[in-house]
């Protein structure tokens, strides 16, 4: 039943943004960070960051990072991070948790 739950919408030009972010060439770690418009009802951008650090009010984020295989290979996953901070209103808690496997899909990600 939550699966076809979307509260809010993910935001066009995010979208693109995240679909540009899936072929970056840049072999640095990155992180996309979203929030959600409560106005809008809209996951917007929030912050992009080349290092950065998780902290408890950041609650959707996809990473991207170095991985090396064992057998030499180096590929770059990119890993969403989905965190409800302490002391969030329920009624945030509800529209960040309804509106998250909308933006898993929409950015086509694997590793949540």
């Amino acid at each position: 039943q939550s699966e076809s739950l979307v509260v809010c919408d993910v935001a066009e030009d995010l979208v693109e943004k995240l679909r540009r972010f899936r072929f970056r060439k840049e072999t640095n770690n990155a992180a996309i960070i979203m929030k959600i418009d409560k106005d809008k009802q809209l996951v917007v951008l929030d912050e992009e960051h080349e290092v950065f650090s998780l902290t408890s009010e950041k609650t959707f984020i996809v990473y991207s990072y170095k991985y090396q295989h064992e057998d030499g290979r180096v590929s770059y996953p990119l890993c969403f991070i989905f965190s409800s901070p302490v002391g969030c209103k329920p009624e945030q808690q509800m529209m960040y948790a309804g509106s998250k496997n909308k933006l898993v899909q929409t950015a086509e990600l694997t590793k949540v």
